[in-house]
């Protein structure tokens, strides 16, 4: 597994800040696997056959080994905008492999070494160094809400894809972690919080981003906690804001005592605090081209049988 660094951008800034410290956001990828084995229901009804397959926000690289599972002959890249995050999943990875080595080292060859097939690259995902119509699939899991502008992103997305290729994503719905933000309103009017985009807003995007046939879902679960700071502190892994000029806006102490109280106030019978996310899907495929660069319609004829 290798690890390049490509277009540095002040965009990222604010997400490298944040997941400098990969162990800030551990506590939270418990969300980010159970939406990606649902992900992974959902590109198991589609029929394709994939060479390249990109992961695009991947973090530490967790899913990288089961799109491999699922595209055996591909070559499965990971794209993160945070370096720690990519290194400390290298590192697993390593450990990993060099326990399968000492568990097989009795059957196989001496000369047999375990080795990766993923490739990790530190960018903006909405800057991919990849050449144009190179890759097969795009896959993105709880990553394209960090993006000031998502839609330069699916554009950018299906720059890459190769006609025909899938791109399916999520990502959190603008009801997203509403109990906290009922909170917030009844202390000020700041914007304390990400604001997220709606699901039909989404499809538009992927349209005029010039994929086709796009197919956009959603649903709710909720997270129940027993700790407020715990509930906290997976919001600011979760749902901070990527961009650089938006600093944390702090409360007082006494509005974050208020704050508290109202959160204390929501728990339920079971004795936790809940805490909702709207998870929004999507999925498109990349349409043959209509038009060249200089404007000059495609006209397709097809010969009659």
């Amino acid at each position: 597994m290798t690890i390049q660094s490509q277009f540095p951008s002040e965009v990222l800034f604010g997400v490298r800040r944040l997941f400098s410290n990969p162990s800030r956001s551990a506590g939270s990828a418990f969300l980010r696997r159970e939406v990606a084995e649902r992900m992974r229901e959902k590109l198991a009804m589609v029929r394709l056959e994939a060479s390249t397959v990109l992961d695009l926000g991947c973090g530490e690289g967790d899913e990288l080994s089961h799109l491999k599972q699922r595209f055996p002959e591909a070559t499965i890249f990971g794209v993160d905008g945070a370096e720690m995050m990519l290194k400390e999943g290298k590192k697993t990875e390593l450990a990993a492999h060099s326990g399968m080595e000492r568990l097989l080292k009795h059957v196989l060859p001496s000369s047999w070494k375990a080795s990766s097939k993923h490739h990790l690259f530190c960018a903006n995902f909405a800057q991919i160094p990849l050449a144009s119509d190179s890759a097969d699939v795009i896959w993105s899991n709880l990553a394209l809400h960090w993006h000031p502008q998502p839609d330069l992103a699916l554009k950018e997305w299906r720059r890459v894809l190769r006609v025909g290729g899938l791109c399916m994503f999520s990502c959190f719905g603008p009801d997203s972690m509403r109990e906290l933000r009922e909170a917030f309103a009844a202390i000020d009017r700041a914007p304390h919080m990400l604001d997220f985009v709606d699901m039909h807003d989404f499809g538009d995007m992927t349209v005029h981003a010039g994929l086709a046939t796009p197919v956009m879902d959603m649903e709710k679960i909720t997270l129940r906690y027993e700790r407020v700071e715990r509930l906290l502190q997976d919001v600011r892994a979760l749902g901070g804001s990527p961009l650089p000029q938006q600093h944390e806006l702090r409360v007082s102490k006494s509005a974050y005592r208020k704050l508290i109280s109202l959160l204390e106030a929501t728990r339920g019978a079971d004795g936790r605090i809940p805490l909702t996310f709207e998870l929004v899907y999507g999925h498109a495929f990349k349409p043959p081209a209509t038009k060249r660069e200089n404007g000059e319609s495609i006209v397709q004829f097809v010969p009659r049988k």
